[in-house]
């Protein structure tokens, strides 16, 4: 593999468990990938009206993100907030340097390969094909797959058809442009995300009439993502990205799915990259790493599954887990 142009990595860093996360990031970004050259910026909600409490992390959890060297960067939360955190991930994009490549990973990520050798085009933007098809939802009175998403290309003056997968059916959720947000990239934060915040915010305020059944809440970054992305000439990732939810990076989301699912890799460097005490007496605040990593609550869960051959769909792995009594998020 060659080695990728300099780039940042931006995380959300809030209070609660984001922050907790984005700590957990941090370490194992430092000890899996050690040629990374770029910045580590953790970007973090002020308060304001649009929060009812204070989102900014306690001290701690900022001491140990600099410890590590990642830089903590505020933003203003003018269009989503506490309503919808998931436009974090929108927002901050506009406290990262203007026209420095970036790569955005959800902070329930675990790095356990070497992010510098991946060989990402930012002049291309892709994002992460660990997805479902959980938008648009089949109802009884519903224009199709076609009619849903030609109406957003349409609102947003952008050619439908090359965005297509054509080896997939018509009328087939994978036909159509679809990624998971939990990890995407592009050429410039700013006009990047200047864009996903202005297509996000006028489907939210103005859908398109034949988005008139389906809920947005929580699939809007993942409505408007694709849109942005093929905007910019981008479009589903290549082979040589394959390491992003794979042998470089995991997508986690919550630890009892980690230590349920994912490879004796994924579990080996969490519980390295945890260990040092610096960062132990930390995340022990967060009560779900400090049963699961710490308690032993992980390897227990672990113990009740072949990772060869796991129950499917996912809500059967959930169950098992809720049914010993040791689910958490």
């Amino acid at each position: 593999m060659g080695t990728a142009p300099a780039f940042n990595i931006m995380v959300v860093g809030q209070s609660g468990r984001v922050g907790y996360e984005a700590l957990l990031f941090a370490a194992s970004l430092r000890a899996s990938s050690p040629k990374f050259a770029g910045r580590l910026i953790v970007v973090e909600p002020q308060p304001g009206p649009l929060w009812p409490g204070d989102p900014r992390m306690p001290g701690d959890l900022r001491g140990a993100l600099q410890e590590l060297g990642a830089e903590i960067r505020p933003f203003e939360s003018r269009d989503f907030g506490a309503a919808y955190p998931n436009g974090n991930k929108i927002e901050g994009l506009l406290a990262l340097p203007e026209g420095e490549p970036f790569v955005f990973f959800d902070s329930d990520t675990l790095v356990t390969g070497e992010l510098q050798e991946v060989p990402f085009d930012f002049d291309r933007p892709a994002a992460s094909m660990r997805r479902e098809g959980t938008w648009p939802e089949e109802e009884l009175y519903w224009p199709g797959y076609t009619a849903t998403w030609r109406a957003l290309y349409d609102r947003f003056g952008l050619e439908f058809e090359s965005s297509l997968d054509l080896t997939q059916p018509d009328e087939y959720w994978q036909r159509y442009l679809y990624f998971n947000a939990g990890w995407f990239f592009g050429a410039d934060p700013q006009a990047f995300g200047t864009r996903f915040r202005d297509y996000a915010t006028e489907i939210r305020n103005d859908p398109p009439e034949e988005l008139v059944l389906q809920s947005l809440d929580p699939w809007l970054d993942q409505v408007a993502l694709p849109l942005v992305i093929h905007s910019f000439g981008g479009g589903r990732p290549g082979p040589e990205l394959s390491g992003l939810d794979g042998d470089v990076t995991c997508h986690w989301r919550v630890m009892p799915l980690l230590y349920a699912r994912e490879s004796d890799r994924v579990v080996e460097v969490l519980e390295e990259v945890t260990a040092p005490n610096r960062i132990k007496k930390v995340l022990k605040g967060h009560e779900p790493f400090k049963r699961f990593i710490y308690q032993g609550r992980g390897r227990k869960v672990r113990a009740l599954f072949d990772q060869s051959n796991l129950p499917r769909p996912e809500r059967k792995l959930r169950n098992r887990i809720k049914k010993e009594g040791f689910w958490m998020r």
